[in-house]
């Protein structure tokens, strides 16, 4: 009961929070927060689980199964349950949403109540998204997310935050229905009387699908994939889907920037592993050539446009598309290292962007622009945060001892390992993304951070307060660890993915018999 607890922590957590005058809502959260971790952390240190939480002959951790209501021909039931996929993914979630909360000090000064309700809110919800494996329990939380996500972005966003959340409502709702209509499709398909993901797998994996309103089986299995992928793509998101990222993350206040990119865009791509390459692997490898173009081309326009950028916010928020192009490329892969290394990077990318959106925070608080044009120098009088940014750039780079090192690694080796047409090319343009980071990032370091003090505001440049030092700390420490010794986690990870590549026998013999664990031990050994 767990998951319910934590789930529960957060949930009326966030009911205290809105009933509570403004002066108690931030401590007070950010105490429920605290919590939040600390059962994760417990949860982490006591999982237990091993294979993969749908197919079958996976062991689940802190597992529930109760049948709840019947609608329909289908059975509901509330069915939770984490592998080493969801395990890393709800840590971190509970561990960035209390650092956005207690970074929210300084520039919330009004409605705090439901500002901080509004962010518990938010967090169970994203916890619910990772631990659900009934699609009706999964899907009341994916939309569940939508909710706190509009009203903290067009209450207290930006100038143009009511058309910024407009936009993030739109984009993603209709997407949700594009998905919705692509998963039954595959559900009457495959006969199924329960919308247990574990069940529908299984269903797929032994038997056959019918065909649906004159679709051959074949069609229903193309049509439901490429509806999910459209779905799940806009929350990730990817080229051409992403241009409503920007926009909101330039009107979010910067915890919920945090939030967004950190633990939002890895909604699109958990939930694309999940349904897309677990439940119709053999539909991903037919068209593995379509998926792998948009990942590289997502990789290399991403990066593009951040080169093109002024404002900080919009350099941070384009990299996240980047970025998201290697998890895409990590899945194509579906190999050991692409598939652990795409959950890798997931993680990975979720600390380095908060890292960074973070110092980007700091900097306007103290200098009410975020234009790289409007100041330089800064690192003499806020050198804390400069070299947070630096090491968060330098992170974002792939930089050995750090978690991005290790995931673009893995990603690039199962990229290179994988058997779709035109890997080892493909895999070696997508690369070239990192040249393009390194430029933005130098550029921007470069005119923000160092040369003679000036900044466009009559505002005093003052060192950041302890509460906002102390997320920017947190987060480079929890980098180095995942850069150094990134087995902390990659043994949870290559159980729960290793019966994936076992569906369609994908393990090459260039892998040889070195598992990933062991890769990833040995890659720590290395960089230490």
């Amino acid at each position: 009961m767990l998951i319910e607890l934590l789930i529960a922590v957060c949930l009326l957590g966030s009911v205290g929070v809105f009933l509570l005058p403004d002066r108690y809502a931030p401590r007070l959260s950010f105490g429920i927060s605290v919590v939040a971790i600390a059962v994760s952390l417990y949860m982490f240190s006591a999982f237990d689980g091993a294979g993969n939480a749908l197919l079958e002959g996976g062991k689940l951790a802190f597992e529930t199964n109760a049948h709840w209501l019947s609608l329909g021909p289908y059975d509901l039931s509330w069915h939770v349950g984490l592998d080493g996929i969801s395990m890393p993914l709800i840590v971190l979630s509970t561990i960035l949403t209390s650092l956005a909360i207690l970074s929210a000090w300084t520039p919330i000064n009004e409605r705090k109540s439901q500002f901080y309700g509004l962010m518990l809110l938010l967090e169970g919800s994203l916890i619910g998204v990772f631990g659900a494996l009934d699609f009706f329990v999964w899907f009341i939380f994916w939309e569940a997310v939508l909710v706190p996500m509009y009203f903290l972005i067009g209450v207290w966003g930006g100038p143009r935050r009511k058309y910024a959340a407009i936009k993030f409502f739109v984009y993603t709702n209709v997407a949700s229905l594009v998905m919705f209509v692509g998963f039954f499709l595959l559900v009457m398909g495959s006969g199924v009387t329960s919308l247990g993901l574990p069940e529908l797998a299984q269903q797929l994996a032994t038997g056959s699908v019918s065909s649906v309103g004159g679709l051959s089986p074949q069609q229903v299995k193309v049509v439901a994939f490429f509806a999910m992928f459209a779905g799940f793509a806009v929350k990730v998101p990817v080229v051409p889907v992403h241009t409503w990222l920007p926009d909101a993350h330039v009107e979010a206040p910067t915890p919920v920037s945090v939030i967004l990119a950190g633990v939002l865009l890895k909604m699109g791509t958990y939930a694309l592993l999940r349904f897309n390459f677990t439940l119709l692997p053999e539909v991903a490898a037919d068209y593995a050539l379509v998926l792998v173009a948009i990942a590289v081309v997502s990789v290399l326009y991403g990066a593009l446009l951040a080169l093109a950028q002024q404002d900080l916010k919009r350099i941070v928020a384009y990299s996240s598309v980047s970025s998201m192009g290697y998890v895409i490329l990590g899945l194509v892969a579906f190999n050991l290292y692409g598939l652990g290394g795409a959950t890798f990077q997931m993680i990975s990318h979720g600390l380095i962007s908060g890292l960074l959106f973070l110092c980007v925070g700091v900097i306007y608080n103290t200098t009410h622009t975020r234009m790289v044009g409007d100041m330089s120098g800064l690192a003499d009088r806020m050198p804390i945060t400069a070299g947070a940014m630096v090491a968060g750039s330098f992170a974002y780079m792939g930089l050995p001892l750090m978690s991005g090192f290790v995931a673009e690694f893995m990603v690039f080796s199962g990229g290179f390992s994988a058997t779709f047409p035109h890997a080892q090319l493909l895999t070696a343009i997508a690369m070239f993304g990192i040249v393009i980071v390194a430029g933005y990032y130098l550029f921007a370091m470069q005119r923000t951070l160092f040369g003679s003090f000036r900044v466009a505001t009559d505002y005093e440049i003052t060192r950041a307060k302890p509460h906002d030092i102390a997320p920017l700390v947190v987060l480079i420490v929890l980098i180095i660890a995942l850069g150094s010794a990134p087995e902390l986690i990659f043994g949870m990870i290559q159980d729960a993915v290793t019966p994936m590549t076992e569906l369609t026998h994908t393990q090459h013999a260039a892998m040889g018999s070195m598992e990933l664990r062991d890769v990833a031990s040995t890659i720590g050994g290395v960089v230490r």
